[in-house]
């Protein structure tokens, strides 16, 4: 198993409607190519399912809602609605500090899942994964923060990769969903779905170092502006778990 993997790179995102989405990707496809990962049977799609875990108090989400600079969350993250052993699972750490995102994340075996959703086990995860400073990151916030799985959020997503140059990556992702949930692998009768932001897409777009000059040009074309958007707070809100506050 691969030790953790970390990447840090500027995140932004964009909420288009699916004229202004669909007009953006036909532009993009000149430049770029899907990533390797697409599922041909889903319309060149893949589905992303996370678990994202939480305190009483809803910490994250207050911190993410509020613009804090340094922050972040814990999820276990997998690309299907249901188990299989072909498909990997990751634990993955997201957070910001200032204006860069990092995303470090690790396989984990499917017999562990319970280590990780039990609070009280967590602990046993420190001899399963030992020396890994992820794990003990988590076993340490769990107790402190009294983190526990509050959140399953699913949506499909088409990705598209630079062809040439410098890392630029473009995901559209659409039909956002919610719900209440401990498991990763939920029985849909323990499920209660609720669409987040029905019909529109969220462009989400990553790089090291720049922006190229033909995705600057779509900007201005189109009038895109810049959103503070999370999905894992837009699942919160949805399901009515906690609500953002204006003064």
């Amino acid at each position: 198993m691969k030790e953790n993997q970390t990447l840090y790179r500027y995140e932004f995102k964009y909420i288009l409607n699916k004229k202004i989405s669909d007009l953006v990707e036909n532009e993009a496809r000149n430049f770029m190519i899907y990533d390797g990962f697409v599922n041909k049977n889903l319309d060149n799609k893949y589905i992303v399912r996370s678990l994202y875990f939480e305190n009483d108090f809803f910490s994250n989400f207050y911190e993410k809602a509020d613009g804090m600079k340094i922050r972040r969350k814990y999820r276990l993250r997998t690309y299907g609605n249901s188990f299989n052993p072909k498909v990997p699972i990751f634990f993955e750490v997201k957070g910001r500090v200032s204006e860069r995102t990092y995303k470090k994340r690790m396989r984990v075996k499917y017999q562990h899942l319970n280590y990780f959703l039990n609070q009280n086990h967590n602990f046993k995860l420190l001899n399963l994964y030992p020396n890994n400073e992820m794990i003990k990151n988590f076993a340490f916030d769990s107790l402190r923060k009294n983190l526990k799985p509050r959140i399953i959020v699913d949506y499909k997503r088409r990705p598209y990769i630079n062809k040439f140059g410098l890392y630029f990556r473009l995901t559209f992702d659409t039909n956002l969903l919610g719900s209440k949930a401990n498991n990763l692998f939920s029985d849909d009768k323990y499920l209660s779905w609720l669409e987040c932001k029905a019909g529109f897409t969220i462009l989400e777009v990553k790089f090291d170092r720049s922006i190229p000059a033909w995705f600057h040009r779509i900007i201005q074309c189109y009038n895109l502006r810049r959103r503070s958007i999370s999905k894992f707070v837009m699942g919160i809100s949805t399901c009515g778990l906690a609500t953002e506050t204006s003064e």
